[in-house]
């Protein structure tokens, strides 16, 4: 069984930064692919990042590249994603999920005003 917290969303200005974190239980965790996901209201959820279980592999959505990066700390069983220059387009909710699995973290809420 492996859970996923999220943490680390709230409400930031145009241009802002935000670090997520995903706190991972079970023992799968530490050989995993971790992947961020985003849903906007009204949208379907989408890809925003991926990192592999090293934490030497990663990839971005062409929508955050440049301006978001994820990383890892296995012994602390934690995924991070740093968002900076935040966009009004941003705004969603933020879902870890264990790569490939159907196991999700409940969503952290980031809202970016103008």
């Amino acid at each position: 069984q492996v859970q996923l917290v999220e943490s680390g969303g709230g409400l930031v200005q145009v241009g802002g930064s935000l670090r997520l974190s995903c706190a991972a239980s079970g023992r799968t965790y530490s050989f995993s692919r971790m992947d961020w996901f985003r849903q906007a209201p009204g949208k379907e959820r989408e890809f925003v990042a991926t990192i592999g279980w090293s934490g030497d592999s990663t990839a971005y959505a062409d929508s955050v590249k440049g301006r978001f990066t994820t990383s890892r700390d296995n012994d602390k069983n934690t995924v991070y994603l740093q968002m900076n220059s935040l966009k009004p387009e941003d705004t969603a909710v933020y879902y870890c999920n264990l790569g490939g699995t159907n196991y999700w973290g409940q969503g952290t809420q980031v809202t970016v005003s103008s």
